[in-house]
C-alpha cells in the first residue's frame, strides 16, 4: 500500500509544481499569445536586425502586410520581471541575452510582465515583490503564414520559472 501512497504523493506534487530540482517543465504557446511574447522581447534583442525589430514591430501593432518574409527567431536565455505589491511604483525586467542583460522599467516592464503571465508564466511573491520568469526563450515568427490569418504562425518555447 505505501508504494501507492508514494506514486500518489509524487503525482500530487508535480501536478502542483514542485517537481524535482531538475527544473521546470518546457513550456509552449501558439498564435496571438505567442506573437505577443515576441513582440514585447523583440524590441530589447541585440542580436535582430533593424529589419526584423520593424517587421516586429508592425507584426505585433495589428499589420500582416508587411514586406520582411523570412521567419524571425526572437530568444531571451532568462527573463525576470518584479512588481511591488509593497512599494506598487516597482515594475522592472532584467533580459538576459547571453551575457548582455537589459534592464527595463516602467510601462515596458510592466508589458512584459503582463504578457508572462498571458503566457502562463506562474508569479512568485516574496518580502514585497512579485516575480515572473522564464528561461530559454525561443520564438519563431513566420510573417508568411501569420498572412494567411488562419492563427498559425508564431510558436514560443521556454521553460517557467528559474
Amino acid at each position: 500500500m505505501r508504494p501507492v501512497r508514494l506514486i500518489f504523493a509524487l503525482a500530487v506534487a508535480t501536478a502542483s509544481g514542485v517537481a524535482g530540482a531538475s527544473g521546470a517543465t518546457p513550456a509552449k504557446v501558439s498564435g496571438s499569445t505567442a506573437l505577443a511574447l515576441a513582440g514585447v522581447i523583440a524590441p530589447l534583442s541585440p542580436v535582430l536586425s533593424g529589419a526584423e525589430k520593424k517587421a516586429m514591430a508592425m507584426l505585433f501593432a495589428a499589420n500582416s502586410d508587411i514586406p520582411y518574409k523570412k521567419p524571425i527567431v526572437v530568444t531571451a536565455d532568462r527573463i525576470v520581471c518584479r512588481t511591488g505589491n509593497v512599494d506598487i511604483t516597482v515594475r522592472n525586467c532584467a533580459v538576459a541575452f547571453g551575457k548582455k542583460t537589459r534592464t527595463v522599467n516602467g510601462s515596458t516592464a510592466n508589458e512584459i510582465f503582463a504578457t508572462e503571465a498571458l503566457a502562463g508564466i506562474p508569479p512568485d511573491g516574496a518580502a514585497g515583490s512579485n516575480f515572473e520568469s522564464l528561461t530559454n526563450l525561443s520564438c519563431t515568427i513566420d510573417p508568411n503564414a501569420i498572412r494567411r490569418k488562419d492563427g498559425g504562425g508564431a510558436d514560443c518555447t521556454f521553460r517557467p520559472g528559474n
